[in-house]
């Protein structure tokens, strides 16, 4: 019988910690500096027992290969991804027979039968398959020979250096292991260590949940191989190759069968290398076995020490670019599932600066250029069919997952993003020729690693063509913070097909004379009135987001140069599209009509993408529009499934109320499995996000409010300390970045900045927006409209309000704005006014 003792105690936590920190081990187990780790313990997840699940694995990536380290000490087990292993192979989903149907659904639409136009939808739009999905490599397994009592438990995922340990003592012996998922070196690797030689037995073996081929090669490498499973009609044809290579230092090694054996070893460096045939979305006629064997025999002669060295520059060229300081209380001290648990309720800043540095190196672990985006669960999985399929769901959560990538300094891992929208310009022009008879390309509300552009599911989620208009918004986004004319110019074309698909799409409203998007549905929420059935016409969503595609395709036409026909097509285009509605009840409209239920508490709130991410919806320049999204935000309530509240911390942010987005956070940061064991939106013990199940999404959205909590830069300024809550009332950021190309750090005091450094990068005008007066060298009053390009402020067209008298009224605070001229490669301070 196994005889396992962890020691959970809080204060025997906290000791142990301690004493892990100042090095009071032997024999170098714990080779890392004792300073340094006590001087870095709040950027550590930690727990005081292993993993029991999933959802408490610690992860590692390097933007293709992740892993979930469990850190048990008897059986170890360390689940592995790679981001291109997806069921099926290439194909499409498109539909022909929607393009015979359109005109006769638009006429349902348009004569108020939405029951039946929907119908109609589901039953000549849809085709599948709908989607292929993201699947496990499999597990790696380590069962130790000594399997007695454990002490002195201790394990940590290490943000800052991207590394999850853990240590133990196991009869009288100090034990350690070190994980990590190295980008300059392609592959994962585990180093195992004890304070005593000859200390390190176990055997390694390797499953997974589907089919596979096993083998062990030689006495030191064990193989696993297989191919992806079929669905929906597709054969899987993605085959993988996992190459796990020991090496240990002293003992003896052997192959035993199935598995192999370690015995009596001083320490044991573990290389772990997967690879597949996958060469981009046409092509997987790559050899996955000899990219496994080359990325293993390229590093396999490196030290741990020479491995890990390089894993944490690399790494920390990302990482250490935003600094976040919020304070700190003793609730600091303790494990981070404590912490959790007691968010809500406790006084614990500084977990918001731990979870938003936490969402930024899961973006550096999950998004390298010339990888795959990260998808809903970014590339940490353990199943052959996860929730949702673990796609890229493109009506908001794909795009989520990059929301922080600009404003947190990590512009180099937005690339894998923006690939993948230049793939989807490339399959989407069949579709929109086939379905649609139109220009341009087209995407619906879901795609894959084999870029589908057809429409998924069904008619209520899938029946939404504006994929295409919202990630082509990240092209811009793009270019709004580097200034780069030339990757503007490289993206360009892509956003200009975006735009040309609707204006074939768009069609006339006969009963307002607007052009409309139709069929469309608002995602995946439905008029209350009409039982289940979505599709309608002119949507706000849709309005909102062709308003931002046609303007901003315009203004690049015009830094660019280009004078095509269809550049004066998009204007007059974009003169006809319906403006914002606010309702009977004061608040912004969902839908062309008057449809919204003040009960309705969907999870997705698309109407307000005009406040964010984009800047449509202005406190200063929209008040009327800025309280009827405002009251529909309250109607919503603020509990939802993870990724929703991550957007709500944005958009209360953006509603300047630095309290409420707060309260989000504090939502958010709550328990996702309850007591009883049923599951709600919040956060798992390692601080994964909860739909639930996981998806990632709510990591990153939440990571970009906070950002937004601390600096602003969208409404024709740069708003310093824009929603900071009360808690925060002394604290420091420095490497956000702004739009037009600055770089922004900001301490303060008692809620008032004490001083203000900006790093200008393109030069030109810096205006700053703040709550309290301001002074410094070159420093003057803000006069008129900023001449900054980059600050130049949407000309939205005027709102329809039903009832004024319905219209709450907003108390905003006195703002002070000042204007500074900057020169390229300058760095400028401001103070508060004494």
């Amino acid at each position: 019988m196994k005889l396992v003792k962890y020691t959970s105690n809080k204060n025997a936590v906290i000791f142990l910690r301690v004493i892990y920190c100042i090095g009071l081990s032997m024999g170098g187990v714990f080779q890392a500096n004792a300073q340094h780790q006590k001087e870095n313990t709040d950027m550590k997840l930690w727990y005081g027992h292993p993993a029991q699940r999933w959802v408490e694995a610690l992860p590692v990536g390097n933007g293709r290969l992740g892993a979930m380290i469990f850190g048990n000490p008897q059986d170890e087990v360390i689940q592995l991804n790679e981001n291109t292993f997806y069921a099926g192979q290439p194909y499409r989903n498109d539909n022909p027979d929607a393009l015979k149907r359109l005109g006769d659904v638009r006429d349902l639409v348009f004569d108020g039968k939405y029951v039946a136009a929907q119908k109609m939808v589901d039953d000549n739009f849809f085709r599948g398959p709908h989607g292929m999905p993201y699947q496990t490599i499999g597990n790696l397994r380590l069962t130790y020979k000594d399997q007695t009592e454990v002490e002195n438990y201790y394990r940590e995922l290490d943000i800052e250096n991207a590394i999850v340990s853990n240590h133990f003592k196991k009869s009288g012996i100090n034990y350690a292991t070190k994980v990590l998922s190295s980008h300059p070196d392609q592959v994962i690797v585990a180093h195992l260590t004890a304070d005593q030689s000859g200390a390190i037995s176990f055997s390694a073996s390797m499953d997974r949940p589907g089919e596979f081929d096993f083998r062990v090669i030689g006495n030191d490498l064990l193989e696993m191989s297989g191919t992806s499973t079929d669905h929906e009609g597709i054969e899987g044809a993605v085959t993988f190759v996992a190459n796990v290579k020991f090496v240990p230092k002293g003992g003896s090694i052997r192959a035993d069968q199935n598995k192999i054996e370690i015995a009596n070893a001083d320490e044991v460096t573990i290389f772990i290398s997967i690879a597949t045939n996958f060469v981009n979305y046409r092509d997987i006629s790559g050899d996955a076995s000899s990219r496994a064997i080359s990325y293993l025999n390229k590093v396999v002669s490196k030290s741990f020490e020479k491995v890990y060295t390089d894993h944490v520059a690399d790494h920390r060229l990302h990482f250490d670019r935003v600094k976040l300081d919020l304070g700190r209380t003793g609730a600091a001290d303790l494990p981070t599932d404590v912490r959790v648990e007691q968010f809500a309720q406790g006084n614990d800043p500084q977990l918001v600066s731990l979870y938003f540095q936490f969402g930024r190196y899961l973006l550096i672990a999950a998004s390298r250029s010339g990888g795959q985006p990260a998808n809903l669960q970014g590339i940490w999985n353990d199943q052959l069919y996860p929730a949702w399929d673990s796609k890229y769901t493109v009506n908001i959560n794909a795009e989520m997952n990059y929301w922080p990538a600009e404003i947190s300094n990590l512009t180099e891992l937005h690339e894998p993003f923006i690939q993948m929208v230049k793939d989807l310009s490339e399959t989407g022009q069949k579709t929109a020729k086939d379905m649609y008879g139109a220009r341009g390309w087209v995407l619906h509300h879901n795609t894959d690693l084999w870029r589908i552009t057809g429409p998924v599911d069904f008619a209520e989620a899938g029946m939404w063509p504006l994929g295409g208009a919202w990630v082509s918004q990240h092209l811009f986004e793009k270019y709004d913070f580097s200034g780069d004319q030339t990757y503007l110019a490289s993206v360009y074309p892509v956003a200009k097909q975006a735009a040309m698909f609707f204006l074939d799409y768009l069609v006339e409203d006969p009963h307002t004379g607007y052009l409309v998007v139709t069929p469309s549905t608002s995602p995946e929420n439905v008029p209350h009135q009409f039982h289940n059935s979505a599709v309608a016409a002119g949507n706000t969503m849709d309005n909102q987001l062709l308003f931002d595609l046609f303007t901003r395709t315009i203004e690049a036409a015009k830094i660019l140069g280009d004078q095509d026909i269809v550049i004066k097509e998009m204007e007059e285009k974009l003169a006809r599209l319906p403006p914002m509605q606010t309702g009977s009840w004061g608040q912004l409209q969902e839908w062309q009509k008057d449809w919204d239920n003040p009960k309705d508490n969907h999870r997705h709130v698309s109407h307000l993408y005009g406040l964010y991410p984009s800047n449509q919806i202005s406190p200063y320049r929209t008040p009327e529009l800025f309280s009827a999204a405002k009251t529909s935000l309250q109607a919503r309530g603020d509990e939802s499934t993870g990724w929703s509240m991550g957007w709500k911390v944005n958009l209360w942010a953006r509603f300047l109320d630095g309290n409420h987005a707060y309260k989000l956070i504090k939502d958010q940061l709550s328990p996702a499995i309850l007591p009883d064991g049923k599951q709600k939106g919040g956060t798992y013990p390692n601080l994964f996000d909860s739909h639930p199940p996981f998806q990632i999404d709510g990591n990153f959205g939440c990571t970009a409010g906070i950002a937004e909590m601390l600096m602003q830069s969208h409404d024709g300024a740069i708003h310093i300390l824009s929603a900071i809550p009360d808690e925060w009332s002394k604290g420091s950021v420095s490497g956000l970045r702004a739009r037009g190309g600055f770089e922004i750090g900001i301490e303060w005091d008692d809620h008032h900045p004490k001083e203000i450094n900006i790093l200008s990068n393109l030069g030109g005008v810096c205006r700053i927006r703040s709550y309290y007066p301001l002074e410094g060298e070159g420093l003057k009053e803000a006069e008129g409209d900023n001449p900054n390009q980059f600050y130049q402020l949407p000309d939205i067209k005027k709102p329809i309000i039903k009832d004024m008298d319905r219209i709450q009224d907003i108390e905003l605070r006195p703002i002070y704005e000042y204007d500074i001229k900057t020169e390229p490669g300058q760095n400028y301070s401001i103070y508060s006014k004494k």
